[in-house]
């Protein structure tokens, strides 16, 4: 069984299913594909060079039933509402129970509707401007973190004591991008106590990214590479500053390829007050 729900700016959220009052009747999507080519003087054929991609276009087929004629029409004020355009972009979460992505996008047009007396048949017509689907929640994958060693009910032996923790020797962490395209990154670089100009290396590619830059214990620096949302934020004591001037002039922000991705942190000092967490939203090109 598959669910629609749609989630506008503001929150307001809108659910399509098999039973009343709103109904799915069909998902549609579609999208184009730019394909780029060369031709040169005398040149039988042409040289490929790549392609992109065109906005996503999705399409519902709804219906609405109601007990009553005035239910109905609380029931059509509300999809008018919630599939407002001139809220901006909201979410469209896809669930077949094998499976659960959104994809970010926005009413093309005002939901149409054939009125009867206590139901209507219409049509929702939604653009994705960035057009991947994605998982609800970021992958995450840690390096350089402590682990706890103990748990409760505890005993401290008076004659050598315990452990309380360690930290996980491995500098290299493998980031798995089980998408359908390559994909932005997050990392947070997390001092434990004082350390110098963190960075992180791709060991595939070998591009990095660094930060010139003292942190502070407790201090954590947030590197997001995604696409149209390139930014670099330190927080410290509950205050939030831009970091974007600390860079690296040699710096990549890095993203993630198709499949494993090795990346090894590093410090100028330091290096063991230092945690790396990596996240990454997966991007498939369908549901």
């Amino acid at each position: 069984m598959r669910k629609i729900k749609y989630i506008n700016s503001l929150g307001e959220e809108l659910l399509f299913g098999n039973s009343a009052p709103f109904i799915l009747q069909k998902f549609e999507e579609s999208q184009g594909v730019n394909n780029y080519n060369f031709k040169g003087v005398g040149q039988d054929g042409e040289t490929y060079l790549g392609n992109t991609l065109d906005p996503k276009d999705v399409n519902l087929t709804v219906v609405i039933i109601a007990s009553t004629s005035g239910l109905y029409n609380q029931y059509k004020e509300k999809l008018y509402r919630v599939f407002n355009p001139k809220l901006g972009q909201g979410y469209l979460v896809y669930n077949d129970y094998l499976k659960e992505r959104k994809i970010k996008c926005i009413p093309e047009k005002i939901p149409f509707l054939k009125d009867a007396i206590k139901s209507g048949t219409g049509l929702i017509n939604l653009t994705a401007y960035e057009p991947f689907w994605k998982d609800l929640q970021e992958s995450r994958d840690e390096i350089a973190l402590w682990v706890g060693d103990f748990e409760f009910d505890l005993e401290i032996p008076e004659d050598t004591g315990i452990e309380i923790g360690h930290r996980e020797p491995s500098l290299i962490v493998n980031c798995l991008n089980d998408g359908d395209v390559e994909t932005g990154i997050r990392i947070e670089f997390k001092a434990l106590a004082t350390l110098t100009n963190p960075s992180l290396f791709n060991v595939n590619t070998r591009e990095f990214i660094k930060i010139k830059k003292t942190m502070a214990a407790g201090e954590v620096i947030s590197i997001s590479t995604y696409f149209g949302d390139k930014r670099i934020i330190s927080k410290l004591n509950g205050v939030e500053t831009n970091a974007f001037y600390s860079i690296d002039e040699d710096s990549t922000f890095l993203q993630l390829d198709k499949g494993d991705n090795l990346f090894r942190y590093d410090a100028d000092s330091g290096l063991d007050n230092l945690e790396v967490t990596i996240y990454h939203y997966n991007n498939y090109l369908g549901v």
